[in-house]
């Protein structure tokens, strides 16, 4: 395939939206991570392992052997969309902005991913690709891998603003106020916490967390709520109205997910 094709075909082709900011960071490596969450929206279950068998055979080794990863691969634990969201977390702001560039001089990747990336324009493998690029929260840097039990199920929440001053405000709930570690006590694990640089809904702040089973995600928050640091902070009145719409999804691992 060539280099055009490629970047043309590409499933991770939605992964740059940022095109040479990536030159005032240079390739140093930042402090907190960089996550790329991308959804992609499929016709149907035999797009979804499509994509699966795309993810699983070319693109996570390929991204592992840039130095991206570990790659999270999931699919909607609820209702009957095909849909399947991908986490990239990446080291620093040039590996998210160069990441198809690195995928396009991989031989194997091409070659292994030929069936998912050459697919016709009368059979897409994909309808549409959404990516949002976010940085993660001072109090939480670095993604955490949680309990990889074959039962586990992962909380996705993206927490929506009326403006940039409270979401702003909202973050600081999180990290000066508290409440990642109010998540942590009551025995709800973080995966990440980030703040949405590019990408829809803005302003807003997204995190995820992970569960051994869907009775670990009730107790853990039902532990939450009942929290006296959780009830003291919700009161507080510095962080009224930061958070104008919440929207809650919730996700299984494909085979392919690191995570």
């Amino acid at each position: 395939m060539k280099r055009r094709d490629f970047l043309t075909a590409s499933c991770l082709a939605g992964l740059a939206p940022l095109g040479k900011m990536a030159v005032a960071q240079g390739s140093a490596r930042s402090s907190k991570e960089y996550y790329q969450l991308i959804l992609y929206r499929l016709a149907s279950t035999a797009k979804r392992k499509l994509l699966c068998d795309f993810l699983c055979e070319a693109a996570v080794p390929a991204l592992n052997r840039i130095d991206v990863g570990p790659v999270g691969a999931f699919r909607m634990a609820e209702g009957d969309s095909s849909d399947v969201y991908v986490l990239l977390p990446h080291k620093s702001i040039e590996s998210a902005v160069t990441v198809v560039d690195g995928l396009a001089d991989d031989v194997e990747f091409c070659r292994a991913g030929a069936a998912f990336l050459e697919a016709p324009a009368s059979d897409p493998a994909y309808q549409r690709i959404e990516s949002s690029l976010l940085l993660a929260f001072d109090g939480h840097p670095k993604l955490e891998v949680p309990s990889k039990k074959d039962s586990r199920i992962f909380q996705l929440r993206i927490y929506e603003s009326h403006s940039i001053e409270r979401a702003k405000k909202k973050i600081a709930m999180f990290n000066e106020g508290g409440e990642i570690e109010i998540f942590r006590r009551s025995g709800m694990p973080p995966v990440f916490f980030g703040e949405t640089l590019v990408g829809d809904k803005m302003p807003n702040l997204t995190y995820m967390l992970g569960f051994d089973d869907m009775d670990a995600r009730k107790k853990g928050w039902d532990n939450f709520l009942k929290d006296p640091a959780w009830i003291a902070l919700k009161s507080d009145p510095q962080y009224k109205d930061t958070v104008s719409n919440i929207t809650n999804i919730y996700l299984r691992p494909l085979r392919c997910s690191q995570i």
